[in-house]
Parts: C-alpha cells; structure tokens; sequence
C-alpha cells in the first residue's frame, strides 16, 4: 500500500513542521525548559504544551520537573530510548572513542595511544573492533548505533568527505573515511576536523552556547574551529580555522604543509619538544607537561612561549572573525594559565581592540574529551525523531 503523504499547508502539515522545530531545537541544545523551547522555536508556549505532552506520552520526549529562578518549570529532553550514537576521535598519537544516547549521557568510553603516522586502513580497522567490543559490554551489537561521528587532525573537504590539504595527514589522504569506516561497520558515519568537533562541543554544551567563538586546538598539531551563532563555520573546501599554517615568520622553518615558518613550526608539539636534548626524557608532550607542573623553569618557558606565539595568530583571527569568546582545547590546554596568560597578553598587543574590549580566552569545558563530544553531536545532527523512533539522514 503507498504510504499517504501530508498535503503541504494543512493543519497535519503544520503540526509535523511545528513538532520537527522543537525536536531540532532539543537536538542542538540537549535540555531546555518549555518557556526555552518556545523562545528557541518560536513557537507558542501553548503550542510547545501541547506537543509535548504529544511527543512524551509517545516515548519520543522525556519531561522533569526543575527550578528556574525559585520558580517550578518542566524540563524537556529527547528520550534515552530513542537510541544510541557513537563519536571517535583520531588525534595524532590518541584515539577515543565513546557510546552516547540521545541526550549526549556518555554510556560507555574507551581510549588508547597510538604511533604517529597511523594509516587509515589499519586505524579504521581496529576502531571497528573496539566500536564491537564496546557495544558487547552494553548488551548491544554496533548494528543498534544510529549513527556514528568521526574526528580527524586535518581539515575535511564537506563535499568529498575527504582530507582537503595534502601533507596534513599522510596516509589518510584520496579517501572517502567516512565511506570507508561505512563499509567496515554498516553504519552511517559523519566525519569533520577535530577542530571543528571541538568548537562544536563547546557551542552545544560548554562555554560557547549561544556566542560566536574560536575554538584553538593546541597540541601536536595546531587547528582552529570556528563557531557563528553556534553553527560551523567551514569555509568551501572545510579549510577555514587552519590556524597552524599561519605564517609567524616567512624564513622560518618548513613546515609539513610545504610552507615556511607556520605556526605549528613554532608552537606544535614536536617544535616544543625538539628544544630539549633527547637524554632529559621529554618524548612526548605529557613529559613537557608534567615537568611544567613539577615547577620545571625551562619546560614552562617553553609553554609560555608557544602560548605567545598562539596569541599572536589569535590576534590576526580575532581581528578577521570578530569572536566573542576564545576557546583553547588540546593537550597543550592542560597547562592552564602557564599557556593562556602569554596568549591573553599577545592577543591585548596585537589585536584591534573594540569598545566592548578583547574576547575573554579559555580553557576547553570537556578537556581530552571534547572533540569526541563534538563527534557525538555531529551524529545526532544526522539522527531525525520521527513515530517516536530515531532514523537517519544525511
């Protein structure tokens, strides 16, 4: 039998358009209470009453009673139940990887190290396996994911699903990952840069909700995403907030894209640790971190340095983008203040102040964790509520 299709402009009409609204709403926000759904949706506060009381007494929404401001409200979220999404995040030397439901509660994480250089076919391979064993431990089999997000240390052309720059991730390049990990696990799979998952995260449930921002991973690698409004800024060929392979000083050293004296060149993981002579046992930049923290005067100069070398690219985006809010995340967020002091007072030399002053720099609200956060809402960006079920859409 054909399945009897709305006609367009009717009351039936009307109410799923209204009902898609608020669902869409609870996706980018996680919770909000009935008087936020009907500021975020525009929709009535009677027309938000009556939908959910609709959508929870199918199963799709699931309501609490909180207080806001001393007075009682009800909170409203998507129903556990509806299903779970995977997010992984491949980082240079780390992966992670965690099951979320649909209101982003962390069921179940996993992490490992892994050797630099990783290549796609071997790494995607034994993300499948830990994706199985993972789902196993739930009572579950990776066939129930709805969807799964991926995050990688280079930029990803949205059109291509691939890596849009060469030299950025050797072995990773001329592949369509999202279709590859497709093809391991029979799932749907969305991938973007761990930048871009970073800032991502933080505009859905950390520091950046509501704001225009920058979010700048600062680790092995150096990268930057950019929030407006709280959506993603990409740019055509996914390259925008490549802050790394900005030029500090056009003699400087070659960098793995090609060009001369980036940023990573100076302030990247392997920059800092190349400052110390193999027998000090500085090999990775956890080493550099906690000989910071253990009062170290060379590590921590070292890490103020870079911080400075940071701010000053900071200051040329923030004068470009005009965030109001600066995000730092990556291993190098770690160091708190001992990175972000430098950069809060290059950014105060170089950018161009406005009368509401200079964006406020801060540490990442999810630490290590925050790009597969990010990874997790690009899977439920791609899960559509609908007869009281989750499906997919791409």
């Amino acid at each position: 039998m054909a399945r009897r299709k709305t006609p367009p402009g009717s009351q039936a009409s009307l109410r799923e358009a209204n009902r898609a609204r608020l669902i869409e709403s609870l996706k980018k926000h996680g919770r909000l209470t009935q008087v936020e759904l009907a500021g975020s949706t525009g929709l009535s506060p009677a027309t938000v009453s009556n939908i959910v009381k609709e959508l929870t007494a199918s199963g799709v929404l699931h309501t609490a009673t909180t207080s806001r401001s001393g007075r009682r409200a009800t909170l409203v979220s998507l129903a556990r139940q509806l299903g779970l999404v995977a997010g992984a995040h491949f980082s240079s030397r780390h992966l992670h990887l965690a099951v979320a439901d649909a209101t982003r509660t962390i069921v179940a994480q996993s992490s490992l190290p892994l050797a630099l250089d990783h290549r796609h076919d071997s790494e995607l391979d034994r993300l499948s396996l830990l994706l199985s064993d993972m789902m196993d431990s739930l009572g579950s089999t990776v066939q129930d994911l709805l969807a799964i997000g991926l995050a990688l240390p280079a930029p990803i052309d949205p059109r291509s699903g691939m890596v849009s720059s060469p030299g950025l991730l050797r072995g990773w390049e001329g592949i369509d990952i999202g279709a590859s990990l497709t093809a391991r696990v029979a799932r749907p799979v969305f991938v973007d840069s761990e930048a871009n998952l970073g800032a991502l995260a933080e505009a859905r449930e950390g520091e950046a909700r509501g704001t225009s921002a920058l979010f700048i991973r600062a680790g092995h690698t150096i990268s930057a995403g950019i929030t407006v409004s709280g959506d993603l800024f990409h740019g055509v060929t996914g390259k925008a907030g490549q802050i790394g392979h900005v030029t500090i000083d056009e003699n400087g050293p070659i960098c793995r894209c090609s060009n001369r004296g980036c940023l990573e060149t100076f302030a990247g993981g392997p920059a800092l640790l190349s400052l110390f002579p193999a027998g000090e046992g500085l090999h990775r930049l956890s080493d550099l971190l906690q000989a910071a923290e253990d009062g170290d005067g060379s590590a921590r100069r070292v890490i103020a340095d870079a911080g400075r070398h940071i701010g000053i690219a900071a200051a040329s985006a923030c004068n470009l983008l005009d965030p109001e809010l600066i995000i730092v995340g990556g291993e190098l967020s770690a160091a708190g203040e001992i990175l972000i002091a430098p950069m809060r007072h290059a950014l105060e030399r170089s950018a161009l102040m406005s009368v509401q002053g200079l964006p406020e720099i801060v540490a990442t609200s999810f630490g290590e964790w925050s790009e597969t956060r990010g990874a997790i809402a690009l899977a439920l960006d791609h899960a559509s509520v609908g007869a009281g079920a989750l499906a997919v859409t791409a």
